[in-house]
């Protein structure tokens, strides 16, 4: 077999990388109505940890109360939700950009078996949910 053509490949792997970006960017601003709700809502990112005793969850979400986030499981999914709205400084402002995103949000995370107990916190930028094993 021919070795492949380097412009070939290069063209092939940024479309790839192209259709890659666009495929997390329709994720994390899918302004679709979620099941059950009539409202859009969009996905923020995460990172999701697992230690011996917990579960780490990681959700960005600036400016975000993590008192204000409701943190559910049903049937081993951790559904987490809540809404992000400009700070009230900014309601009167002209915006020159506005690129993170305002309304309510839903994350669906499937969970390791086990039982657990969920605690909330703030870390840098972040909404934190720390699921003790129980």
């Amino acid at each position: 077999m021919p070795p492949k053509d380097p412009i070939n490949w290069m063209l092939s792997d940024a479309i790839e990388t192209l259709a890659r970006a666009e495929r997390l960017h329709q994720q994390f601003l899918n302004l679709q109505p979620l099941a059950g709700s009539r409202e859009p809502s969009w996905e923020p990112p995460i990172d999701v940890l697992e230690t011996d005793s917990e579960v780490l969850i990681f959700i960005a979400l600036p400016g975000v109360d993590p008192n204000e986030v409701k943190a559910v499981i049903d049937q081993g999914i951790l559904v987490v939700s809540g809404h992000r709205v400009l700070p009230p400084e900014l309601r009167n402002a002209r915006i020159l950009r506005l690129e993170l995103p305002q309304g309510r949000f839903e994350r669906r995370i499937k969970l390791p078996l086990g039982r657990y107990t969920i605690t909330r916190f703030a870390a840098n930028g972040c909404v934190g949910l720390r699921l003790a094993r129980s």
